[in-house]
């Protein structure tokens, strides 16, 4: 007999895992909940058109789920949880995949550990359009270890990194730090030299630094995943300056990068971008903020 799976939160992740883990074997049904069913009725006849069954609510979802995969924004990760928490059955086990601190993730916990539930953290490693169900995760928890091997059986790639709660988190945010770092200073680079009309001569010296980066490529990478996902970045980096500031020190890099991140998303929302998407230029998105700062 296999397991129902409960997906909480049905946006671009909840969607991509909703429908590569339909079929699977071991996996009975999944179900689904987002908020937005509830007032958008075009979201949640596209779960019904995947295959997913949709849930009333989180009592609902929690009655059913074996398994539940949280997979909401940043700053949502706590209260799922703790709305779990009240519905929660025992033997739940309850896989956190959201981008939050180590603190978050612990504080998450307490109130399903406390109803009976497993609470498992994740820390996803990459973006997950790419690789699907096979995006690369890392596990912790006291069920991390069995979780992982569930997991892996329906093709994923996850492990598990520690018991202790927290610890994959850390990885997690570390590496985020780094990366959505990049993404504001290329952001921020390129825009400021295509300003002063130097982009010619500053791009090259990036090549020769670094020259496994095609910087181009990489650029207009950035500005667009950026510009599709910057709230969610913002909410992101949001949680890395508390992981920093819960390790004892100063978060001035990370506060700026979701300030910059935040600062896109605004632009994006505005309309400032329309028309432009994944295939376009870098100098495309820069000539947009140029463009409305010279207004």
């Amino acid at each position: 007999m296999g397991i129902t799976l409960g997906l909480i939160g049905y946006g671009e992740v909840g969607g991509i895992f909703g429908r590569g883990l339909l079929g699977k074997e071991g996996i009975d049904a999944i179900w689904a909940w987002d908020l937005r069913f509830a007032s958008d009725p075009a979201a949640r006849a596209a779960a019904e058109a995947d295959g997913v069954r949709v849930a009333d609510g989180m009592r609902g979802l929690c009655a059913v789920a074996d398994l539940a995969i949280s997979a909401v924004t940043a700053a949502n990760t706590l209260d799922v949880a703790q709305e779990a928490a009240k519905h929660a059955r025992v033997g739940l086990r309850f896989l956190d995949l959201n981008s939050a601190s180590p603190g978050t993730k612990q504080t998450a916990a307490v109130g399903l550990e406390a109803a009976g539930a497993d609470y498992v953290e994740a820390g996803v490693m990459t973006s997950v359009p790419p690789y699907g169900i096979r995006v690369p995760m890392l596990l912790g928890g006291a069920q991390a270890q069995p979780l992982a091997e569930t997991l892996n059986g329906w093709g994923m790639d996850a492990r598990p990194v520690s018991e202790t709660l927290g610890v994959a988190s850390a990885i997690k945010m570390s590496r985020s730090i780094m990366i959505k770092g990049l993404e504001a200073l290329v952001i921020e680079a390129y825009t400021n030299a295509r300003r002063y009309g130097v982009e010619a001569h500053v791009l090259p010296t990036l090549k020769e630094t670094f020259p496994q980066i095609d910087w181009d490529r990489q650029g207009a990478y950035f500005f667009s995943r950026v510009v599709q996902h910057g709230k969610r970045r913002a909410e992101e980096m949001r949680e890395a300056a508390n992981t920093v500031q819960e390790s004892g020190f100063e978060p001035t890099m990370t506060e700026a990068i979701a300030r910059k991140h935040d600062w896109v998303a605004q632009q994006a929302r505005a309309g400032l971008f329309a028309g432009l998407d994944g295939s376009s230029p870098w100098e495309a998105y820069a000539d947009r903020l140029i463009g409305a700062l010279e207004k």
